[in-house]
């Protein structure tokens, strides 16, 4: 056995099987007692080497254990912390354009024409009613809901030229077949009717003998709601006005610096 593990150029044995058969065999001379603890020529020297290569195998394979576990120490999870390559395409995302609106614009009418043709207009009003300037006519209009009809129903204020005062105040409800039907109707001196969340406010200033136009001693504000086809008074504000203001008279106060604490 200890010769089918012999190498050397001299043939001689490369010390057994390990260490300890060596140390054992002490008989013979000093030469002897040498050969067999250094296994014999080069033989020996192959043996040192064998060791040192392995003794270098291992601590390469114990850096690379080292260098594995410093890499998973760190916090980390190694290449997993990248993730796998992207497969899902990129999506883009593709801005639409606005939907414009399809609500209807509300259709105009001629509100001098509706006047003008309307037997409930008085016949001073209809009369009186003439250009301003021009082709323009006194006559506010605005369109609403006020009574559930199928469009628009249409408030009519008509003024006068020199002043800009009320004479009259009218609401038109649209038809099915696209004429308009008169359902409200009042006509005095600085009324004026405003569509507000869906109800009628008809605003008229209050004159006494002395008040000028432009100064009236109050208003009265009454609201309308339309119910059973018809209008009825839901709320009614009265406002006096203070009447030392407005003469035109005096100059206005000097401005005072601001109280500092």
């Amino acid at each position: 056995m200890r010769g089918l593990t012999g190498s050397g150029d001299d043939g001689g044995a490369s010390g057994g099987t390990s260490g300890t058969s060596d140390d054992a065999v002490t008989d013979g001379g000093s030469g002897d007692r040498t050969d067999s603890r250094t296994g014999g020529g080069r033989g020996g020297h192959g043996r040192r080497l064998t060791g040192w290569a392995a003794s270098s195998t291992a601590l390469a394979g114990l850096a690379v254990v080292g260098l594995f576990a410093v890499s998973c120490s760190t916090g980390g999870t190694g290449t997993r912390d990248e993730g796998p390559a992207g497969t899902q395409p990129v999506v883009r995302i593709t801005p639409t354009a606005t939907t414009p609106s399809r609500a209807k614009p509300t259709p105009r009418v001629d509100a001098v024409a509706l006047l003008k043709a309307d037997p409930k207009v008085s016949e001073r009003v209809r009369t009186d009613l003439k250009p301003c300037t021009g082709d323009e006519y006194p006559v506010d209009t605005s369109y609403g809901k006020l009574t559930g009809g199928p469009g628009a129903d249409v408030v009519v204020n008509v003024m006068t030229c020199g002043d800009s005062v009320g004479v009259g105040t009218y609401v038109y409800r649209p038809r099915a077949d696209g004429t308009y039907e008169n359902v409200f109707t009042t006509e005095q001196p600085a009324v004026y009717g405003t569509i507000d969340r869906g109800d009628l406010v008809v605003t008229t200033q209050v004159y006494g003998k002395k008040d000028s136009v432009a100064y009236p001693s109050g208003e009265e504000v009454i609201t309308y709601h339309w119910a059973n086809t018809r209008f009825s008074e839901t709320d009614r504000v009265h406002n006096d006005f203070n009447r030392a203001v407005g003469a035109g008279e005096g100059d206005f106060p000097e401005p005072t610096e601001p109280t500092k604490n």
